[in-house]
C-alpha cells in the first residue's frame, strides 16, 4: 500500500501546476544568472543589473554594511527578498536561488522526513550565519565565500569557465589541423572570445578551492537532496529564521491526514516530519508547493498564519545555541588575532581606489577577477592575511592594470572597489615602481633595454632614461640608457613589471605606497627620482 501511495503521489506531482510554474521560474532565474555572469566583462557592465543577484542577497548586504559601518544604497534590494520571505517563507530558496536550482537538477538521494542522515547538522547553518554576522561586526567577512551567490559566481567565473575555455581551445587546436575547417574554427573563436567567454579567462589556483567546494556541494546530494540547503547554507539560515514568522505557512489538517507519507517522500528539504504528525518546519520549507498536490485528502494548505511557528524536535537546544554562538565568537576572535599578528606585506597592492578599509566589505564574489582584461587581479591567499583571504590583489608579474579600464569598480556590488570614472582612476596611485639595479639589464649588464620606459602609460612618463657612456668589452665607448623612476608620477599600474624581459623576478617591481588610493603627485609618495634598490 505504501509503495502504491508513493507511486500515485509522484504521478500527481508531475501534473502539479505549481511544479510547472516553479520549474519555469527557476529556469528563468538560472538563465538570467548565467546571462549576467557571461555579460559582465570589460566594457559591458555599466548598469547595476550585472550584480542583480548580489543586490537581492540580504546576507551580502547585511555583512557588507556591518563591515563598512554604513548603509550601502545599492544593496537595498535585499529588502525585497526579506519582504518575500516574510510573506511566503523561503521562496527565494525554492524558486529563485540559482544554486538551489542546480541542486534540484543534480540527482539526489531521497530520504523520508526530517530525520535523515544529516539531521544533526541542521544547526550548522545557523552557526555559519552567526560567524558571518559577527565577522561583519568585527570588520572581516571572509566567510562570505560560503554565501550561495558568491560561491556559485566565483566558482563558475574563475573555475568552470576557464576549464571550459581550455577544453574548447584544445578542440580548436585539433580542428585547426584539418585545412577545410580552419576558417570556420577561426570565425567561431572570434565570435566566442569577448562574447560568451572572456578574452583571457581568469583562472587562478586559489579559485580551485572554491571550484572543489562547489563540486562537494553538488556531490552532497548523494547523501540527501539539497544537503547544502538543509544544513550548511548561511543565507538559508537567515531566511529560515525569518520564515518562522512568515505570513503564509504549511498547515496540516490532522483529522483529514491519513499519514500516507506522500508529502514527506517528495519534500526536497525534509521539512515535513512524520514524527510530528507530518507538520512542516517553516524554517526549512522552501515553498515548492509539491505537498498540497500529492495529498490524497487535501489535508495540506498554506493559509495565512499570524502567529509564529511552533518549535521542532530537532531545533537547537539552549546549550547547542550557546555552543554555536561560542564557536562563532571564537572563530571571529581568531580572525581578529590573525589580523593583529599579520605583518604588512611590501607587495600588497589593491585595485584602483580600494584600501584595506574598503576591503572589509568585500563579499568575495570574484566579479572583479572575471572582468579584469589582463588577469592582474588575483585572489589573495596569504599576502593579505587570513582576514583578507580571497580578496582581490594585484599580481603585477602576471598582468597589469590597464590604463584604459575601470571595470572592476563598475562591477563591485558592495563598493569595496569604488566606482570611478576613467579619468579619476588613471590618476590614482596603486603602488610605486622600484628598479632592482642588480637585476636590470641596463644597470647591471650595461645592455640596451628600455622596455619599461616604453610601456609606461602615463602621459608625463613616470620612467625616464639616464644616458651614460661606458666602455664595452672591446674598449669602445657606448651609450647606455638606464631607467629611473619618478615616484611622484608613478601610479603603480605594473605595465613595466609585466613587460620586463628579465626571467623570473622582474628587474622592476611595484611595491606598496602609502599614497595608495590617492591621486598621484601629492605629498607622502616621494618626490624626485626614485632609482630603486641595489640588491
Amino acid at each position: 500500500m505504501a509503495a502504491t501511495a508513493r507511486r500515485g503521489g509522484r504521478r500527481a506531482a508531475k501534473r502539479n501546476p505549481w511544479r510547472i510554474a516553479r520549474r519555469i521560474t527557476q529556469a528563468a532565474f538560472l538563465l538570467l544568472f548565467l546571462y549576467l555572469l557571461l555579460w559582465t566583462r570589460q566594457g559591458a557592465a555599466r548598469l547595476p543589473a550585472h550584480s542583480l543577484f548580489f543586490r537581492l542577497d540580504p546576507l551580502a548586504g547585511l555583512a557588507a554594511m556591518l563591515a563598512a559601518r554604513r548603509p550601502i544604497a545599492g544593496l537595498a534590494l535585499g529588502l525585497l527578498t526579506l519582504a518575500l520571505t516574510l510573506v511566503a517563507g523561503r521562496a527565494w530558496c525554492g524558486w529563485i536561488c540559482p544554486l538551489g536550482t542546480l541542486l534540484d537538477l543534480t540527482p539526489g538521494r531521497r530520504t523520508r522526513g526530517a530525520q535523515g542522515p544529516g539531521a544533526g547538522w541542521r544547526p550548522a547553518k545557523y552557526g555559519i550565519l552567526a560567524a558571518v554576522v559577527l565577522g561583519g561586526l568585527a570588520g572581516s567577512i571572509t566567510l562570505m565565500v560560503l554565501d550561495p551567490i558568491a560561491l556559485l559566481t566565483r566558482a563558475l567565473a574563475s573555475f568552470v569557465l576557464p576549464l571550459a575555455d581550455a577544453a574548447i581551445h584544445a578542440i580548436e587546436r585539433a580542428l585547426m589541423n584539418v585545412a577545410p575547417l580552419q576558417n570556420g574554427v577561426l570565425a567561431f573563436d572570434d565570435w566566442l572570445r569577448g562574447g560568451l567567454l572572456p578574452v583571457q579567462p581568469a583562472f587562478v589556483v586559489a579559485n580551485t578551492v572554491v571550484g572543489v567546494l562547489l563540486v562537494l556541494v553538488l556531490a552532497a546530494n548523494a547523501i540527501e537532496r539539497r544537503f547544502w540547503c538543509r544544513y550548511l547554507c548561511p543565507l538559508g539560515g537567515l531566511l529560515g529564521l525569518i520564515s518562522r514568522v512568515s505570513l503564509f505557512r504549511h498547515q496540516v489538517d490532522r483529522e483529514a491526514c491519513v499519514r500516507c507519507g506522500r508529502c514527506a517522500d517528495l519534500c526536497p528539504t525534509g521539512a515535513i516530519d512524520p514524527a510530528s504528525a507530518y507538520r512542516a518546519d517553516s524554517a526549512e520549507c522552501i515553498a515548492c508547493m509539491e505537498c498540497p498536490a500529492v495529498c490524497p485528502t487535501g489535508a495540506i494548505a498554506f493559509p495565512r498564519r499570524p502567529i509564529a511557528a511552533d518549535p521542532m524536535p530537532y531545533d537547537p537546544t539552549r546549550r547547542q545555541a550557546l555552543t554555536l554562538a561560542g564557536a562563532a565568537v571564537a572563530g571571529v576572535g581568531l580572525l581578529q588575532l590573525a589580523r593583529a599578528l599579520h605583518l604588512p606585506d611590501r607587495w600588497l597592492l589593491r585595485p584602483p581606489g580600494a584600501t584595506e578599509t574598503t576591503m572589509n566589505q568585500c563579499v568575495r564574489c570574484g566579479e572583479c577577477l572575471k572582468v579584469c582584461p589582463t588577469g592582474v587581479l588575483q585572489p589573495s591567499l596569504a599576502r593579505a592575511g587570513i582576514e583578507g583571504l580571497w580578496t582581490p590583489v594585484l599580481a603585477t608579474r602576471q598582468g597589469y592594470c590597464d590604463y584604459g579600464c575601470n571595470s572592476c569598480g563598475q562591477v563591485c556590488p558592495t563598493g569595496a572597489i569604488p566606482r570611478l570614472d576613467l579619468e579619476t582612476k588613471r590618476e590614482l596611485v596603486l603602488g610605486v615602481a622600484v628598479v632592482d639595479q642588480s637585476r636590470c639589464l641596463a644597470w647591471a649588464d650595461l645592455q640596451q633595454c628600455i622596455v619599461c620606459e616604453e610601456m609606461c602609460p602615463v602621459p608625463d612618463k613616470a620612467i625616464e632614461l639616464d644616458d651614460i657612456s661606458v666602455l664595452d668589452a672591446s674598449g669602445q665607448g657606448v651609450l647606455v640608457r638606464r631607467p629611473v623612476v619618478h615616484a611622484a608620477r608613478c601610479i603603480g599600474c605594473g605595465a613595466c613589471e609585466w613587460h620586463c624581459p628579465v626571467e623570473g623576478v622582474s628587474a622592476i617591481r611595484v611595491e606598496y605606497s602609502d599614497k595608495a588610493g590617492q591621486p598621484r603627485g601629492g605629498a607622502g609618495q616621494g618626490r624626485g627620482r626614485h632609482r630603486g634598490q641595489g640588491g
